[in-house]
């Protein structure tokens, strides 16, 4: 009898077990923000003057560290984009190397924060925001 009830109670927790191993869906994704850039781009060095000192300590950076590519290279083999890079800077919203989206060009530091939260939100990717974080 005592057999009979743990063979009946292991198969029921492993069950349920599985089943939430299910529900819960796959593991979290690995999130990039990519920055192609190249030698001379002016915008870059706006970009690099105005936010990269910064980028690392906000909520985006936390959630989507920045990883440089120079378009003039060949594209790294985990990076997987749906056309080519053509303007520098060009930042790339990578999901697990894949990109989901992208703005080509720096607009400037506030339109570069609003545009990243709006490609963070559209892909439901959770992160803090501070508001102070991003003063110089």
């Amino acid at each position: 009898m005592f057999n009979h009830l743990t063979t009946t109670f292991l198969h029921k927790l492993f069950t349920v077990a599985a089943a939430l191993l299910l529900l819960a869906g796959p593991l979290a994704a690995q999130t990039t923000l990519l920055m192609a850039e190249e030698p001379g781009c002016i915008w870059c060095a706006r970009w690099n003057s105005e936010i990269s000192a910064i980028y690392p300590k906000t909520g985006e950076g936390a959630v989507a560290p920045l990883r440089r590519i120079n378009i003039q290279d060949p594209l790294p083999a985990d990076i997987e984009l749906a056309r080519r890079v053509n303007f520098t800077p060009t930042f790339v919203l990578l999901v697990d190397g894949v990109e989901r989206n992208r703005i080509e060009g720096y607009p400037g530091e506030d339109f570069f924060w609003g545009l990243l939260g709006r490609m963070l939100d559209q892909e439901g990717i959770m992160y803090e925001t501070g508001g102070d974080d991003k003063e110089n």
